[in-house]
């Protein structure tokens, strides 16, 4: 890492084309302007770091959130495949035809 001291109104070159500026300087914070092309990405790390994290966060389930979530595909398996066999003909049964009368001989 390359540690610089700079003052207001100073800058600092990146490669040919990013420039960093030093606008400001209060108490412990300095101000920056950074100009860089548009198709070069510039974000605070810990937006990025936090962002990160809040991904991890949202796809790993706790243990409460997986049983639950197994809970509801074993009903919704149980309560379709109940749903199947009540609307299926049952098979040992022959299907009956209402009576038209005796046959013709």
């Amino acid at each position: 890492m390359l540690v610089l001291s700079r003052r207001v109104g100073e800058k600092l070159l990146i490669g040919d084309d990013i420039v960093i500026t030093i606008i400001d300087t209060r108490g412990d914070g300095v101000r920056i302007g950074i100009d860089a092309p548009r198709s070069m990405r510039v974000n605070r790390a810990e937006v990025v770091e936090a962002v990160q994290a809040s991904n991890l966060a949202a796809v790993s389930a706790d243990d409460d959130a997986q049983a639950a979530l197994i809970a509801l595909v074993t009903q919704a398996t149980q309560s379709g495949q109940s749903a199947q066999s009540a609307q299926a003909p049952d098979a040992s049964t022959p299907e009956t035809t209402p009576d038209e009368g005796p046959s013709p001989s």
